[in-house]
Formats: structure tokens, C-alpha cells, sequence
């Protein structure tokens, strides 16, 4: 019960790692907001209640800030606060584009990064209500370097991608700064070489190739990042800000 009393929100849960991180939370005792863009959520929040937890489905878009308005309030209404923030929605944008397309980009920095400013900024005031509290953004790897053979190649991977997850690793050290004397703690997470991404690998040697590049010889779990969420989610963290954790395997190593 590492979440005990604790209300959490939780973008992009319908699915993927948001929904791992979400299931998870709410095994550990916290109160869960699941949001998303779609409603495949609701069945989660079910699953939820039916076990015994307490948890709430709101729409969420995370590039618009009237949704971020009410998913907050809406938050704050039903459970009367809010102390864990996970931004974990995300696109990864086109790829394979001969001359990287400005559509692309804008909406990668439109989802991405702009999502990501949004959502501190209206949790943050029902956090500092609270005397506290932790945000988790949801970065990458491909926001530590500028060419990520875990996502894609130079060729295949849009620079909009690499720039909006560069942009999740500096403004979390910017709101971690700003914020930590009010006891709101700020992180980020980069996960490496994952499902859904790696199912979408049909090419069985490119798979090997992209493996034997990782010192531990082998693609990560959804649950290996969530429990990393899910420490500085808690109470354990209280002494980290302004930090990243890779959760990669050891390849931003080398």
C-alpha cells in the first residue's frame, strides 16, 4: 500500500504503459483519475472497482486546456485533492518521410510537449492546496539522444519526436527547480526498447540487431517502468526532484 490515501491521474491509461501504471496504483492503494482520449478506460476503472480499488474514468485531450480545466476540477470534485500526476500519453508521429513533414512536428510538440506544460500547469495549484506532491512525465530514451536506433533510424524516425521528448526531459528539471520548495517534486522516466513498439517489429533480424545493442540482450517490460512511476509516485522519492530514470536495459550506457 505504497499509495495509501493518495489520489493519482493518470494520462493515456486506457492502454500500454498508462494502463499498467494505472491497474498498479490502485493495487498499491491509491484513488485513480484514468483518463484518456477514448473510453476503453471505463472497462478499466471496472476492473479496478470490481477488485476493491476506487477509481474515477475522465476524457481527457491532453493538447486542449479546457479538457485539462475540467479533468481537474472533476478530479478535485470527486476525491477533494490531487497528489500524483503521471504524464504518460504520447504519439510517436510519422515516420519513413523522405523530408520530415511540419504537420508532423506540430503535432508532436502539440501532444507531446504542449500536453505536458498543460497538464503542470492546472494540477499544480491543487497540488500547492495540498502541501505537496509528484509528477511523473513520461519521456524516452530518443529525449537523451538525437538518434535512437530503440525507435527508429535516422532514415525513419522524425526529428519532431526526438525534440518533443528532449522537451519533456528539460521542463521537468525546469518545474522541479521552480517548484521544489512548495514540496512538489518533478521526474521524468524514459523507457528504452518496449511493447506495443517492439510487437510492431515484424523484421526478426532487425528485432536481433536491436537486442544485441542492449547490454541486457533483451526489449523491457510495461511493469519494469511502472514501478519506477510508481517509486517516485511514493512517499520513498521524497528527496528526488529534477532527475531521470532510464528504464533501458543499460543502452544510453555505452
Amino acid at each position: 500500500m505504497r499509495l495509501k490515501d493518495k489520489v493519482a491521474l493518470v494520462t493515456g491509461a486506457s492502454r500500454g504503459m498508462g494502463e499498467v501504471e494505472a491497474r498498479m496504483f490502485a493495487e498499491e492503494g491509491a484513488k485513480v483519475v484514468v483518463t484518456d482520449i477514448t473510453s476503453r478506460g471505463r472497462q478499466i476503472v471496472s476492473d479496478i472497482k470490481r477488485a476493491g480499488g476506487d477509481a474515477l474514468f475522465l476524457t481527457l485531450d491532453i493538447s486542449n486546456e479546457k479538457s485539462w480545466e475540467n479533468a481537474v476540477s472533476r478530479t478535485v470534485a470527486k476525491y477533494g485533492k490531487l497528489d500524483v500526476l503521471v504524464n504518460n500519453a504520447g504519439i510517436g508521429g510519422p515516420r519513413n518521410e523522405r523530408v520530415p513533414s511540419t504537420e508532423g512536428w506540430d503535432d508532436l510538440m502539440r501532444i507531446n510537449a504542449k500536453g505536458i506544460f498543460l497538464a503542470i500547469k492546472y494540477v499544480l495549484p491543487e497540488m500547492r492546496r495540498g502541501g505537496g506532491g509528484s509528477i511523473i512525465n513520461i519521456s524516452s530514451t530518443a529525449g537523451l539522444l538525437g538518434s535512437d536506433v530503440l525507435h527508429g533510424t535516422e532514415s525513419d524516425l522524425h526529428p519532431g519526436y526526438n525534440a518533443s521528448k528532449g522537451a519533456v526531459t528539460i521542463v521537468t528539471k525546469s518545474f522541479a527547480v521552480k517548484h521544489a520548495h512548495e514540496n512538489i517534486r518533478v521526474n521524468s522516466v524514459h523507457p528504452g526498447c518496449m511493447p506495443p513498439m517492439h510487437d510492431q517489429i515484424v523484421d526478426e533480424e532487425r528485432l536481433r540487431q536491436i537486442e544485441e545493442n542492449i547490454p541486457m540482450k533483451r526489449h523491457g517490460l510495461r511493469q519494469e517502468v511502472a514501478y519506477a512511476v510508481l517509486f517516485l509516485a511514493s512517499d520513498e522519492a521524497s528527496y528526488i526532484t529534477g532527475t531521470e530514470i532510464v528504464v533501458d536495459g543499460g543502452f544510453t550506457a555505452r
